[in-house]
């Protein structure tokens, strides 16, 4: 495995391990052993328990086109679907505890899921495969071809501490939040907030932590009522565990 290095706009290096290539191989054919044992099923299910076979000998051309699209579109849209609803993993990438995050620190989108997914095409089709294989094997980060265009990697979680558990901050049970609007941000821009704190304090930076102020700001919506720059970043911290551990 390699470590991969991700430098975020902040300027914070964050090492994560990049996913093998046994690795993805695995979650790939979990995730295929999924689509086929669909297939199964809705094969089943049309010819044996609805016998529809004598309706489609019956049909016409089109009509069979757009049946057949129509039962095996969740396949087509089953790894982009399922990357966009848990944010980077398939069933596959679950299982083997791998997930697809952007190079540049933040929590991939749509938008990159779905050139990862139209790079599909190219990677796992052309040359029966060969294509993506052997651009993970020759990437130091472990990248298909849809990973570069969209500027993605998939990194291991085995071992590591999850990305949320960066982000803890002691609460007590009687703690009484202010910032409700918090919630707009996610545990990646949590995470890398609290480490360019840190950082900040330690070199004792007083402009980082405005320009840090100034950035969580107008991104949520949030003004500082506390007047002290420094206490608005902790109780900001302090906010967003509070939400996310009790929705």
């Amino acid at each position: 495995m390699s470590e991969l290095s991700i430098n975020t706009t902040q300027n914070v290096k964050i090492n994560f391990i990049a996913a093998s290539v046994g690795e993805r191989l695995g979650a790939y054919f979990i995730d295929l052993f999924i689509k086929f044992s669909y297939v199964a099923v809705l094969t089943g299910l049309f010819f044996y328990v609805l016998s529809l076979g004598k309706f489609f000998n019956g049909a016409g051309s089109w009509t069979i086109r757009a049946l057949v699209i129509i039962a095996y579109f969740p396949i087509l849209i089953y790894s982009i679907t399922l990357e966009s609803i848990f944010e980077g993993q398939t069933f596959g990438k679950k299982l083997i505890k791998i997930k697809v995050v952007k190079i540049d620190g933040y929590q991939a989108g749509f938008g990159d899921y779905l050139i990862r997914w139209f790079f599909r095409i190219i990677d796992f089709t052309a040359l029966y495969g060969l294509v993506g294989l052997i651009a993970m094997v020759s990437s130091k980060k472990t990248q298909r071809l849809g990973d570069m265009a969209a500027g993605t990697a998939v990194i291991t979680l085995k071992n590591r501490i999850n990305i949320s558990h960066t982000i803890l901050e002691e609460i007590g049970t009687s703690y009484v939040p202010t910032y409700p609007l918090v919630i707009k941000l996610s545990d990646n821009d949590m995470r890398i907030i609290k480490e360019t704190f840190k950082k900040a304090v330690a070199k004792k930076d007083h402009e980082i932590i405005y320009k840090l102020v100034a950035k969580i700001e107008s991104v949520t919506g949030i003004k500082n009522q506390s007047g002290d720059n420094s206490d608005f970043i902790r109780v900001v911290l302090k906010d967003y565990n509070y939400y996310t551990q009790n929705m």
